[in-house]
């Protein structure tokens, strides 16, 4: 963990706690169907956790799924996260798509218009 501040216009850092992936049994992003940006983090003790966004929380996330599926192949749980937002193959997924969830909710919003505008005899 580390805790940043800035004096003047120098940014400064200093790392206040050291964890191992190999100790880390559980992630729980706390509610999966609210954007939240807060989550803990199971070691030997439960660690509360806040991320700069909702969408950092679920960057952290993959990237300790991708590095424990590479080096230690472990298994832990990664609980309370939506799980369209973890899993990269999807459409919903990644900030370099996100144009597709933009195209994919203008297209429902269009459709709903049009259908609202339609009169039923």
């Amino acid at each position: 963990m580390v805790k940043h501040w800035r004096v003047d216009r120098e940014e400064k850092y200093e790392i206040v706690e050291k964890w191992f992936l190999k100790d880390l049994k559980m992630i729980d992003g706390k509610e999966a169907d609210t954007d939240n940006p807060y989550f803990d983090m199971h070691f030997h003790k439960v660690y509360n956790m806040e991320a700069y966004s909702c969408a950092s929380k679920y960057t952290f996330a993959r990237t300790l799924n991708k590095l424990n599926a590479m080096y230690l192949k472990k298994d832990f749980k990664i609980v309370n996260f939506d799980d369209t937002y973890l899993n990269d193959a999807s459409n919903w997924s990644s900030s370099n798509r996100d144009i597709l969830v933009v195209l994919k909710i203008c297209c429902y919003a269009s459709n709903l218009l049009c259908l609202s505008l339609c009169r039923f005899s």
